[in-house]
């Protein structure tokens, strides 16, 4: 109960209790009063305070909850009392330090009808952010109790890498439309082949598959979800050891934020997409044309992506699976190379940017870069350079598409 008292006010209480112990002795009841008096103050300001803190409730609003990478986002504080007058009311909702300056605000009172606060926050840096909580400290005019309270929880601040607007398709690209695709589709006998998984909680027992329920002796039932069927993989290179550079000028920020800009522009072709990082595994799920919120479900996912400690480009098996590909690769030694080429099929179409990491960190160019450029193209890959961080997506994609002439190394 006297945790909420400040040390002024815990003073004012021993002071108050040394003079009714002197009262009490020396018998002096004017005396004994002004204990009284001194002793009640601070826990009035106790009781006060108290009530005050639960009188209080807060909301916050965000908008837009998901913005690219340098776009402000405007917060918005909602606080409602029950009408008792607070002065020094001071309320301070934690920000995170990519988001911005802290939002701190002292209030001179606050009424029964409310109170609204605002303030915007820019982020600097790509990731799902959390606003709050938001923490108000309550106290009495005289200074001697306080209360810290938590209003409102934390809200949720999505930072998406930066899309560009691309345009053209690389030349002799069928975005997935080919041969291996069509022969995929072609391959097995009806419903025999259908995708099936095992029976989860919640499952509408209108998917069983009752063929592959009685095969296997477990409950099965179908997907949903369309097979892979000849669409369009886009390979993420997010090892760490194969960037430079830090913060939202580093090479792995620009790799991902081609990666978007990669992904965003095939589906306005009615691509299927998938998307995978270096270790073959895929980074969200399977999307066709995306849509209806698929959007922002692979922005999300790009938004928290984490550079890997993994320190090779190894796959265990064609990242592409046999369709075609578009790699955007780090650092990427010799053997890395040889070991990508080497699992995918001569027919497959296969494409590659390469970053030029070493110019992230103001070294210059690489012969690194040109080495596996040279081994990628030897093996029937099209290639195309990002020669720093000022490189311009579009531009890049432009040289892979051939519409603009590759940099002369």
């Amino acid at each position: 109960m006297l945790s909420g008292l400040t040390i002024r006010g815990r003073c004012l209480l021993a002071a108050g209790a040394a003079a009714g112990i002197c009262a009490l002795v020396l018998d002096e009841r004017d005396l004994l009063r002004v204990s009284a008096f001194v002793i009640a103050l601070p826990l009035l300001a106790l009781l006060l305070a108290g009530r005050v803190r639960f009188g209080i409730a807060a909301r916050r609003h965000l908008d837009p909850p998901r913005i690219p990478v340098g776009s402000t986002a405007d917060a918005a504080l909602h606080l409602t009392g029950g009408g008792l007058p607070v002065e020094g009311l001071v309320v301070e909702d934690e920000v995170p330090h990519a988001l911005g300056d802290r939002a701190r605000f002292r209030l001179n009172a606050l009424r029964g009808n409310g109170i609204r606060l605002d303030y915007s926050v820019t982020p600097a840096l790509r990731g799902v952010h959390h606003i709050g909580p938001l923490r108000t400290w309550i106290g009495d005019p005289f200074g001697l109790a306080t209360y810290e309270r938590e209003l409102a929880g934390r809200s949720r601040l999505v930072a998406t890498p930066n899309v560009h607007e691309l345009s053209g398709l690389p030349p002799g690209s069928g975005m997935g439309n080919g041969e291996n695709g069509t022969a995929k589709m072609r391959a097995g006998h009806g419903n025999d082949d259908a995708m099936v998984r095992e029976y989860r909680h919640g499952d509408d027992i209108r998917r069983v598959h009752w063929k592959s329920t009685a095969r296997r002796d477990d409950l099965m039932v179908r997907v949903e979800e369309k097979p892979w069927q000849g669409g369009v993989t886009v390979l993420l290179d997010r090892r760490s050891a194969a960037h430079r550079g830090t913060g939202a000028g580093s090479s792995v920020e620009w790799a991902i934020s081609a990666v978007a800009s990669i992904c965003l522009h095939l589906s306005k072709q009615g691509t299927q997409i998938r998307l995978l990082t270096e270790d073959g595994w895929p980074l969200t799920r399977d999307v066709e044309v995306l849509g209806d919120g698929q959007e922002d479900a692979l922005l999300d996912s790009l938004a928290a992506v984490r550079p890997s400690p993994q320190r090779d480009l190894s796959c265990s098996r064609d990242p592409g699976e046999g369709h075609e590909l578009i790699a955007v690769l780090g650092e990427t030694t010799t053997a890395a190379v040889a070991e990508l080429t080497r699992l995918r099929p001569p027919e497959s179409r296969s494409l590659a940017v390469l970053l030029d990491v070493r110019a992230w960190n103001g070294e210059g160019s690489g012969r690194d870069v040109v080495r596996s450029a040279a081994q990628l193209r030897a093996a029937g890959w099209a290639v195309t350079v990002a020669e720093g961080p000022q490189a311009r997506v579009p531009e890049v994609w432009q040289r892979l598409c051939g519409q603009v002439p590759e940099v002369t190394r």
